[in-house]
């Protein structure tokens, strides 16, 4: 048996060091998706319990006392007033949520174009 049968064939450095520079950023990207559905759920229950909000406050009659939370404190308000402020809020949570959406999309496209990218890195290999 000669020495060259008993040997591994050579590494590719470079492949190598492509394939752990794609797992650390698919670790990465995977955990920026995971965080971007977690804000995602957490906005859209925000939305739901606003809009359950909303659908009581439309229920009340004109003479009912209402308040509006500002901070800390809460000021005596009126119906259409604060059901203006539940619709800004719902507004502002819906773009907060499109923006995590547009973000997560991005992440999802990068992630494929770099395994992309390997896989042709390693095709060129396997034919060199």
């Amino acid at each position: 048996m000669s020495q060259s049968a008993t040997q591994a064939p050579p590494v590719d450095l470079e492949l190598k060091k492509a394939l752990a520079e794609l797992k650390l950023k698919m670790i990465d990207t995977n955990q920026k998706i995971k965080f971007s559905d977690a804000q995602i759920e957490g906005l859209k229950r925000s939305v739901l319990h606003k809009t359950i909000t909303d659908k009581e406050v439309a229920k009340l009659t004109s003479e009912t006392r209402v308040y509006q939370g500002v901070g800390r404190c809460f000021f005596a308000s009126t119906i259409p007033e604060v059901r203006e402020g539940i619709a800004k809020s719902v507004t502002d949570l819906n773009e907060k949520i499109q923006v995590f959406e547009n973000n997560k999309e991005h992440l999802e496209r990068d992630l494929k174009s770099s395994e992309n990218a390997v896989r042709e890195l390693v095709n060129q290999r396997k034919n060199n």
